[in-house]
């Protein structure tokens, strides 16, 4: 008996790198898996099926179950449509992991409307979009039995949306929002037995690739296991969309490597009161407390482990 024998799980942009890991492993463990992929390239132009369908291949050869779906997530009605989907198919859903995600990456200067929009909507909006769905399927699950239904969402964030990365203005407004959501949605579903988390994973993709320098830094070395594999990433996702992680939600993950992170968002670091209402004198006189021993400039993309 695998760990997810008799569940239902729905991973999208499954049809390469870590989707398709994320999707071999719940296949592995016994999930029936909707191996979602509308099959575009990295900056999202054009579809093909084959990507989706040959994950499914791969599962099914290996003896594990697997249906195909070549919806746009951040398709309303598409992605409607996956969850019901899964239902119809396999007659429940337990796990989303959301991945599906591309890059068009420009500096802010020079970045066009298209740009920004296609990589928001891929991103975000293909993140919350099946996720809605999904919940809407839970709640009446919840409500038609009231029992918690033990049901997990993993998200796909990036480091580059929580520390800043030049040149990514689009993916990084879009990861931070899917950050965000994460802790939202953890706080709307923790009442129907719904566990919601995310990851930002750092692996050899084809679109880390892609990226100058990133190739050689990830390439497997000679004689030591393969940290930057995207099947390194899939574990992180595999617990916490198991029963191991139980109470674990509204949490982001970083896993590098041999290396993972729990993250932490905005909080206070400094603070300065004032009796009186703020004016523009007083509050300069005031930033020598709120910037005592803080950096005044933009902070280190990769901060220390404090």
């Amino acid at each position: 008996m695998g760990r997810f024998e008799g569940k239902v799980a729905i991973v999208t942009g499954a049809g390469r790198g870590i989707g398709r890991a994320h999707s071999l492993l719940l296949a592995s463990e016994g999930a029936c898996v909707v191996v979602n992929d509308f099959g575009g390239g990295m900056a999202g132009e054009g579809n093909d099926a084959t990507p989706a369908q040959q994950v499914v291949n791969e599962i099914t050869t290996a003896g594990g179950t697997a249906v195909a779906n070549f919806a746009s997530v951040s398709n309303w009605a598409e992605a409607e449509a996956m969850i019901a989907q899964a239902v119809t198919t396999f007659g429940r859903l337990d796990i989303l992991v959301n991945n599906a995600g591309i890059l068009r990456d420009r500096m802010s200067f020079s970045m066009t409307e298209q740009e920004f929009d296609s990589v928001i909507d891929v991103h975000l909006k293909g993140h919350f979009a099946p996720s809605r769905f999904a919940a809407a399927y839970w709640r009446e699950q919840f409500k038609a039995t009231n029992a918690p239904v033990n049901a997990k969402i993993v998200n796909t964030a990036s480091e580059s949306g929580l520390y800043g990365n030049g040149g990514q203005a689009n993916y990084a407004a879009a990861k931070a929002g899917i950050a965000s959501m994460t802790i939202v949605m953890a706080r709307e579903l923790e009442r129907l037995g719904v566990r919601v988390n995310a990851i930002a994973p750092v692996a050899r993709t084809r679109l880390t690739e892609a990226t100058p320098g990133a190739g050689e830094y990830m390439a497997k070395k000679d004689g030591l296991p393969d940290q930057f594999a995207p099947e390194n990433v899939a574990a992180v996702m595999g617990w916490l969309a198991s029963d191991l992680s139980a109470g674990v939600t509204g949490q982001v993950f970083k896993v590098m490597g041999g290396m993972v992170q729990l993250l932490k968002g905005w909080r206070p670091i400094t603070q300065s009161s004032d009796e009186m209402e703020w004016s523009i004198d007083s509050i300069d006189s005031a930033s020598a407390t709120l910037f005592d021993g803080q950096p005044r400039g933009v902070p280190p993309f990769m901060p220390d482990i404090e």
